[in-house]
C-alpha cells in the first residue's frame, strides 16, 4: 500500500498502527508529534491509529541546539 510521509511517497506491506510505523522508521515516540490526514495524534493513541491506503502522515522531530 502507498501512503505519503513527510511529502514523499512510501510503500508499506500492509495497513500498520501508527507505532508500528514508527518502529519500523528507527523513531523514538516519546521525541516527536504526528499527524494523520492533518489530524494531530495524541502520543498514547499510536499503537491504535491504523495508517490505511493513501494517508498522509507528518512525522515532526524536535532537535534541540543552542
Amino acid at each position: 500500500m502507498t501512503i505519503t510521509l513527510n511529502g514523499d511517497k512510501k510503500e508499506l506491506a500492509g495497513a500498520v498502527t501508527l507505532q508500528r510505523l514508527l518502529d519500523d522508521l528507527h523513531i523514538p515516540a516519546g521525541r516527536v508529534a504526528c499527524e494523520v490526514n492533518l489530524k494531530i495524534i495524541k502520543r498514547a493513541f499510536y499503537p491504535e491509529t491504523l495508517i490505511k491506503e493513501g494517508d498522509t502522515v507528518e512525522i515532526i522531530q524536535a532537535i534541540g541546539g543552542g
